[in-house]
């Protein structure tokens, strides 16, 4: 991978969104975080190269992806609609809250029970993020499952 296919600084624009929750905090620092440390993100048409710094919003039932160089020359972006990732999201955070109780006062065996489900669902999402980005950013599914964490954060408060 060019050191250029990748993203070298990751902003949510959260302007209008009502404070998290510190579980959702604490996702949003962990998958910032580990998108940084290793991710694989190239413009298809990418008019400057990279790397890029992306920023997420959600506006209106849409993901926004503005990106910029690091230099902070705009280098393009898209727009995804949320739709297809309502029911997965929702998904998502029904089984965080039960993976969250289950920290709480479950034993071990169970917890990972409930673990399994939850990296299932998110899975599936992040795999439905890959199809959306098809022809239009080349990447790979752990940049992916690091994107689809933060726009279920996004998502969750919009």
């Amino acid at each position: 991978m060019p050191d250029a296919d990748r993203l070298s600084a990751v902003t949510l624009d959260e302007a209008g969104l009502p404070p998290p929750t510190p579980e959702i905090e604490q996702e949003r620092q962990v998958a910032i975080f580990d998108l940084l440390e290793g991710n694989r993100f190239r413009l298809a048409d990418a008019t400057a190269p990279g790397p890029y710094r992306l920023t997420l919003a959600v506006n209106d039932g849409r993901l926004g992806m503005r990106l910029a160089t690091e230099n902070g020359k705009p280098a393009g972006g898209l727009e995804l609609s949320l739709a297809p990732f309502n029911q997965i999201v929702k998904d998502y955070f029904q089984i965080c809250e039960s993976y969250f109780d289950a920290v709480r006062r479950l034993p071990p065996a169970a917890i990972e029970a409930v673990d399994t489900g939850r990296r299932s669902i998110h899975d599936q999402g992040s795999r439905l993020l890959l199809e959306r980005l098809e022809g239009r950013v080349e990447t790979d599914l752990a940049t992916a499952r690091r994107l689809f964490t933060l726009i279920c954060v996004l998502h969750y408060r919009n």
